[in-house]
């Protein structure tokens, strides 16, 4: 096919394979059983807005508020792991460069006599 005519072909022939639309052929997700979900969906526009009730969080005075089910999930686990990260941050191992130097300073003196060991003059 010369290059004149593949440009002048109409793309609907240079397709290897035909154009079919949603409507006819439910399309499913690769590695998945479940039907892909479009724009135009049943749920798609429906209204997410909770209108204003003039009560914090929606709970009328005197009312109990109840709680849900993923906030004492939530609340335990973040705080549990903020509690964990102090703790692991307390006792985390001193790896500045600054305490490795006046350690390094401190061995090196001993060894050459200029600094006495603080372990022998007790």
């Amino acid at each position: 096919m010369s290059l004149a005519r593949l440009i002048t072909t109409s793309r609907v022939r240079l397709q290897l394979i035909p154009n079919v639309t949603a409507s006819r052929v439910q399309q499913q997700r690769p590695l998945s059983n479940t039907i892909a979900r479009k724009a135009g969906d049943s749920h798609a526009h429906e209204d997410h807005y909770d209108t204003p009730s003039g009560w914090l969080w929606g709970v009328k005075p005197g009312e109990k508020y109840e709680n849900e089910g993923w906030e004492n999930v939530w609340f335990y686990g973040f705080f549990g792991s903020l509690a964990f990260g102090l703790v692991g941050y307390c006792y985390k191992p001193d790896t500045s460069i600054q305490t490795w130097a006046l350690e390094e300073a401190r061995r090196r003196l001993e060894a050459e006599g200029i600094l006495e060991d603080p372990d022998k003059a007790r």
